[in-house]
């Protein structure tokens, strides 16, 4: 049957001949919103002025801004995420090593309590 235990692998697609939609990150997020923007600049423009080459040109435009503008918003957007993963790694990391020890803060919060009583 087909979709089934598929082993092999998918072939990868390549805009352009070198970037490969699949693996990039926010990749295939900037085309497809590219796209979407070409298309929507260059009707509007069309529907506006009725010039076809001028709406074309406008077009491609709006593909490149478009697809350039959400590129850098997600690879932004993907830096932020990893950082904060990292500091919570750290800090889960953290926490495991130092519970229950003389170097745990939460413990000293309470022995603090403790001799203000």
């Amino acid at each position: 049957m087909a979709g089934e235990g598929d082993s092999e692998p998918r072939k990868s697609f390549k805009l352009l001949g070198f970037l490969d939609v699949q693996s990039v990150p926010c990749s295939r997020e900037s085309v497809l919103y590219g796209s979407v923007g070409s298309l929507v600049t260059g009707l509007g423009y069309f529907l506006a002025t009725s010039r076809v080459r001028r709406s074309c040109d406008f077009a491609v435009g709006g593909f490149i801004c478009t697809t350039l503008g959400y590129w850098f918003y997600c690879r932004y957007n993907l830096a932020q995420q990893r950082i904060r993963q990292r500091m919570l790694k750290e800090a889960v990391r953290n926490k495991i090593l130092y519970e229950g020890s003389h170097l745990d803060p939460a413990r000293k919060q309470t022995d603090n309590e403790r001799s203000d009583s």
